[in-house]
């Protein structure tokens, strides 16, 4: 439903700051101005989203301090001029009388009053950027006095006015003295604009919690800000937001429409928070069952008003965040269960340590020269994808690395520790884990730099041991083995450096003052790689060894091998198993944003692996 406010909210707030002009121009002119300035707006707005809020942040305190200073302003001239008892409407007593005389119309006519508190919601929606004292702050000493006394304002004008003949819809602007129509009709769209962007900013921030959670498809998702974790930007999200404004804003032309659908996706995300709200009473704040029930039944009850009469308007306008929040759900509950299923075929399948030892160092095939970098989600165990290889080729690289890369929380992560590293088996196995671990603001390296700081922080693992170069210690542990921190090439300058020189610059290189391990001479090699090791630490003759056969391996090249998996439900399987997973999963697998290990691995080395799980 929240994301379905994203959609509705940009279009009612644009259309309705837009729909000032049928005040302020000809009735011949308007009604063909109004929707492509709508929507103009509307597509500026979206197109704006990738640069990032806190580029035009800085206008958004004095937009929206502008536009409640001016509504407070009007609804005050209005109050005085019009009608000075209005105030007495803050009394409850005035909304038991009007109910009680209207009865069933004045029950349907809270679906139209719920107009009156949308938008300002949209502002805890925008937590990312704001912290939840400041919004308390702002809502209570000026957000709320503003709202109040633009509707008193409001409604002392109508109470003399409501009885006017008129083509026009009464609205806002009606209230608007003539002079002001003009810079209030500005001020409200870039006002519009701005409370917008806060409910676009919040369905990001759902879009990627979801997707956290493997509860909506890999999209992607580019963060604007280096200090502030919530600015976020997700294109594909961005642009179908756009289209189903633009759909909503021709499709509709109306604001009473769009009201009653934005009304009923407002109530019931207000409705499913206060239910939400009593799990939290309990198990957070550790209140009595009985507060927390009492909680319920108050706001339960009012806010279950308004949902009732939100309903009625279901054919005129209300259907539309229903349809859209259905289509989401069904989106996210195939994804969620396709990629659960797929991950337990990847847990029960995983080759254990023990059939890897049987197999012998050599793994029963031959072992060519080269490094193997093989792409898991797995932080433990080895891959089902590595059996189902080795089960149909008869050979593989004398140097195999399980890479695993993992995107963290941070914005950076420090160069020394950005590769974790550990043994699959024993040492002569020639088998490594490699954990790489990237913030969202650091800046992916390319092939050839992130090939020699990979290869060259597994040989520094190799030649410090089971000691930590930096003098750190890290707590994961695996069957595989203990993990160890290792740096990046320029975190450890007291350690092995790697050379790589190029064929042709071969007869012009040095030598190192610092003693080398050189690959033996072999015909008409790609490169020529070296280690310069210090002085000062002995390493032992495995490990010399071990250096020696990385070296090999790495001047040979490095292959990327990539597995795909294609998801098919297991025999047997319920017509709407296969339905959710043979179409459903796999269209949503086929169109979702791939791995970013498949993104940035270089194609001519890399080879897929194909394998059909059957779940």
């Amino acid at each position: 439903m929240v994301i379905g406010d994203g959609v509705l909210t940009p279009a009612l707030s644009v259309f309705s700051a837009v729909s000032g002009l049928e005040l302020s121009m000809s009735r011949e002119h308007h009604k063909y101005v109004e929707v492509p300035v709508a929507c103009i707006i509307l597509i500026g707005l979206f197109a704006l989203q990738h640069y990032g809020t806190h580029r035009i942040g800085f206008l958004f305190a004095p937009v929206v301090l502008m536009w409640l200073l001016c509504i407070s302003a009007i609804g005050i001239y209005n109050i005085i001029h019009w009608n000075p008892h209005v105030y007495q409407a803050l009394s409850p007593y005035y909304m038991y009388k009007f109910l009680r005389k209207t009865q069933r119309g004045g029950w349907m006519s809270l679906g139209g009053i719920l107009l009156c508190i949308t938008g300002s919601e949209a502002m805890f929606a925008d937590l990312g950027h704001f912290s939840q004292l400041s919004i308390q702050i702002a809502f209570t000493s000026l957000v709320y006095p503003s709202l109040i006394l633009a509707y008193m304002g409001q409604a002392a004008y109508l109470s003399q006015h409501h009885a006017i003949d008129s083509d026009y819809r009464i609205g806002f602007y009606v209230s608007v003295p003539d002079k002001l129509r003009w810079p209030v009709l500005v001020i409200a769209i870039l006002a519009a604009v701005v409370g917008s962007q806060a409910i676009i900013t919040g369905t990001f921030s759902i879009i990627k919690q979801c997707s956290a959670l493997s509860c909506f498809p890999r999209v992607k998702i580019v963060h604007t800000s280096s200090k502030i974790h919530g600015q976020i930007y997700i294109p594909e999200i961005n642009w179908t937001l756009m289209l189903l404004c633009l759909a909503v804003t021709v499709g509709f032309r109306d604001t009473k429409r769009m009201g009653n659908a934005s009304g009923l996706a407002v109530i019931t995300v207000m409705l499913v928070t206060t239910c939400l709200m009593s799990l939290v009473i309990v198990l957070c704040w550790h209140k009595n069952v009985f507060f927390a029930i009492c909680f319920v039944c108050f706001f339960g009850t009012i806010e279950a008003l308004y949902f009732s009469a939100s309903l009625i308007k279901f054919l005129e306008g209300a259907w539309v965040p229903v349809a859209l929040s259905f289509i989401f759900l069904i989106v996210m509950c195939v994804w969620h269960y396709g990629t659960l299923k797929t991950y337990e075929f990847d847990v029960q399948n995983k080759v254990s340590i023990n059939w890897l030892l049987s197999l012998g160092p050599s793994l029963g095939i031959v072992r060519v020269r080269g490094i193997g970098l093989i792409h898991t989600e797995l932080v433990s165990g080895i891959p089902a994808i590595f059996s189902h290889f080795v089960t149909n080729l008869p050979a593989f690289h004398q140097v195999l690395v399980f890479l695993c890369i993992k995107s963290v929380p941070v914005p950076h992560v420090r160069a020394k520790e950005r590769f974790l590293i550990g043994y699959i088996g024993p040492r002569e196995y020639r088998l490594y884990r490699c954990i790489v671990r990237y913030g969202y603001r650091d800046v992916h390296k390319d092939d050839m730099e992130f090939e020699k700081d990979l290869v060259c922080s597994i040989a520094e693992f190799i030649r410090s041991g089971n000691h930590e170069p930096n003098g750190a210690k890290d707590d994961l542990e695996s069957e595989d083995g203990k993990m160890t921190v290792v740096g990046t090439c320029c975190t450890h300058t007291d350690g092995i450096q790697l050379r790589e020189d190029d064929v042709d610059n071969i007869e012009s290189a040095g030598t190192s003052e610092l003693r080398e391990i050189r690959s033996p001479p072999v015909i008409q090699p790609r490169k020529r790689v070296r280690f310069r090791v210090p002085d000062s630490p002995k390493i032992n003759r495995g490990a010399r060894e071990e250096l020696q056969e990385l070296v090999e391996a790495r001047e040979a090249g490095i292959a990327y091998i990539l597995g795909h998996s294609y998801v098919r439900a297991k025999q047997g399987s319920s017509m709407l198993k296969k339905l959710v997973i043979n179409y459903g999963y796999g269209f949503l697998r086929r169109n979702s944003r791939a791995p970013a290990s498949t993104l940035s691995a270089p194609h001519a080395s890399t080879l897929q692996v194909g394998m059909v799980y059957h779940v």
